[in-house]
């Protein structure tokens, strides 16, 4: 694969003024002496050159375009490395992809490029997932956390612990397979162990803020339940500042989830308005009700609504007791009486809803705070932080229960390759085709 000279578009498909055709590969130069009419053998890497792109069979000329050229191995790719700026046109951009493969070429896989230059070391894994991070970033701290990624903010956290346990794996191996070595520590259980406990209040510290990271990423599962005709769609509904679910006085109006999305202050929510939860013998009604007590279980915050123009009933203690081990906020809805309950009041068909929408940014304002800091928010990344977690959790135990040396390092060892993964020093390669495979074709 890396032996091919590889071409793709790097721009949105479509007409526009401007598009950028890649090629990266050994061929890049020779290709382009075939087609571009400009001079190149005297040019500067980091150059821009004009001139035309013509068929070399036909000498018809195509295109006036300027051409960037990027020597290895100071590229993107680490290759010979070219940037076709050309017009726009749907037809022009395929007539010089035709062209580019006529002359060696061949056409790019999603990614093909950012693994190019990870395999060629440019980068590390942490940041060629943040360069696909930054180009789906939505909001600014989404590009605030993948910034800071493709400038090695995972690795500055890793590899100081990954340094540490080098060291650490190399003496034990050393005061096993060689104890009459004078030049080494000999290391005992009572040396190991605190390095352990470092480690692991590391990885802790670590994780605790890669959750708000990984809520900056992502966003947050928010179900907003109640009983029937409450006005949970209202509230869906002022939320979104559209009328996105169907609003009556028929209870039981909606029989299945309806979805939206909000940006507020310090979060994303990712809201689901649910079918009223309630006994019935209505057999579509009570898919609904099941569909919306599995997302109970599965959201990680909950508005509970409840009318407050009545006394609460039988269902709406059910629900209180429901959801009271669940990250929630309570809101008596149909707020034109004011009361001194617990939660937060609105009126959803009224649009009065900034009560809960100052709560919501109250409960998730350190989100922004963390983030400023080094930060995950990568699933893969903390997946594997977790694991590595797991794994000195074993060693600790081995070294308090008193075994070996050498059966505490394979637990350490463990952890410290799960580490090496989260960076790319110790990848499967079918990992690689998955984590690419999510990249736009010119990247």
């Amino acid at each position: 694969m890396l032996y091919d000279t590889i071409t793709a578009l790097a721009t949105p498909y479509g007409t526009g003024a401007i598009a950028i055709i890649r090629l990266s590969g050994e061929k890049t130069f020779p290709i382009l002496k075939k087609v571009f009419t400009g001079n190149l053998d005297k040019a500067a890497t980091n150059s821009m050159n004009y001139g035309y792109l013509k068929d070399p069979q036909t000498g018809k000329v195509i295109d006036e375009v300027l051409v960037a050229i990027y020597r290895h191995p100071h590229s993107y790719t680490g290759e010979d490395l070219a940037e076709i700026n050309l017009h726009g046109g749907t037809f022009v951009v395929n007539t010089v992809l035709s062209l580019l493969i006529s002359n060696g070429a061949i056409m790019a896989q999603r990614g093909e490029f950012t693994l190019r230059a990870y395999l060629h070391g440019k980068m590390d894994l942490t940041q060629a997932e943040a360069i696909n991070d930054l180009i789906e970033a939505q909001h600014l701290d989404q590009l605030t956390l993948a910034t800071d990624e493709l400038r090695g903010s995972v690795s500055k956290l890793i590899k100081p612990l990954l340094e540490e346990m080098v060291t650490t794996i190399g003496n034990i191996e050393v005061n096993i397979d060689y104890p009459e070595y004078q030049d080494v520590k000999v290391l005992s259980d009572q040396e190991v162990k605190p390095m352990v406990d470092k480690w692991l209040k590391d990885l802790k510290q670590i994780l605790a803020k890669a959750e708000s990271g990984k809520i900056v990423r992502e966003g947050i599962l928010t179900a907003i339940i109640g009983k029937p005709n409450v006005g949970k769609s209202s509230l869906l509904n002022a939320l979104l500042e559209e009328d996105k679910a169907i609003v009556t006085d028929i209870p039981g109006t909606t029989r299945d989830i309806v979805e939206g999305e909000i940006r507020l202050q310090n979060v994303t929510l990712k809201l689901m308005d649910t079918a009223g939860i309630r006994q019935t013998k209505d057999t579509v009604e009570m898919i609904g009700v099941d569909r919306s007590l599995d997302l109970i279980k599965k959201a990680q915050l909950i508005l509970l609504v409840i009318d407050n123009s009545k006394p609460l009933d039988n269902n709406d203690q059910e629900l209180l007791e429901l959801t009271k081990d669940k990250n929630r906020i309570i809101v008596y809805n149909k707020a034109d009486l004011k009361s001194d309950k617990e939660g937060v009041e609105t009126s959803a068909l009224k649009g009065e809803i900034e009560p809960l929408i100052k709560k919501i940014n109250e409960m998730y304002e350190t989100v922004h705070a963390d983030i400023q800091d080094p930060t995950m928010s990568n699933p893969r990344q903390i997946g594997l932080l977790n694991q590595a977690y797991s794994s000195l959790q074993d060693a600790k135990k081995s070294l308090i229960e008193g075994r070996e040396l050498d059966l505490v390092q394979v637990d350490i060892n463990q952890a410290h390759d799960y580490l090496r993964e989260i960076i790319g020093k110790y990848t499967k390669e079918d990992l690689l085709d998955d984590i690419f495979s999510r990249f736009c074709l010119g990247k």
